[in-house]
């Protein structure tokens, strides 16, 4: 069984509430991650037909604050799916309500794993590609899944080898005392 990514397309917008802020009077980074994850959920949810839980987030980079008193409109769709899993991608942005400046606040990729009624990894529905920028996402999920095998690998204890990084942790902030 295949799907259209429009099929489990998910917008959610909210009003931003003091009660959302941090002590500098931005809304918490804590707080957006929350809503973040809720609608990759929703997404994956839609789009498997079953309750779906998160397995990792790639890279969340806050590029600009967000105030009290803004809309915050986030976007989630599928861009990959495997047996089980799915890459959620998930753009954040808020509005001005006055001026109607808008900005983009945060992009991310959750993968999901859809879960059956005992706990089991669940089979979700292919995804069907229907243009360029579908097969951008797609090919650019395989791809980080793959930078993420090696990154793990390499890092692994039993494979880690420490005098290939001394000379670069010594450029660094640090002070070596081993």
């Amino acid at each position: 069984m295949f799907k259209d990514i429009k099929e489990s397309r998910i917008t959610l917008t909210q009003l931003m509430l003091p009660s959302h802020s941090n002590f500098s009077g931005k809304i918490h980074g804590g707080f957006i991650l929350g809503l973040m994850d809720q609608i990759a959920f929703a997404c994956a949810s839609k789009h498997s037909r079953n309750y779906c839980v998160t397995a990792s987030v790639n890279k969340v980079d806050f590029l600009n604050p967000i105030e009290v008193g803004e809309l915050v409109t986030l976007k989630a769709s599928v861009n990959y799916t495997g047996r089980t899993s799915m890459v959620i991608g998930v753009r954040v942005e808020s509005e001005n309500i006055q001026t109607g400046e808008q900005k983009h606040c945060n992009s991310s990729y959750f993968t999901m794993v859809a879960k059956d009624e005992q706990g089991n990894n669940a089979p979700v529905p292919g995804l069907i590609l229907t243009n360029k920028d579908s097969v951008r996402r797609f090919a650019r999920s395989i791809e980080r899944q793959e930078q993420a095998k090696h990154r793990t690998n390499r890092f692994k204890a039993s494979e880690f080898h420490i005098e290939e990084y001394l000379d670069l942790i010594k450029t660094q902030n640090a002070k070596l005392n081993i």
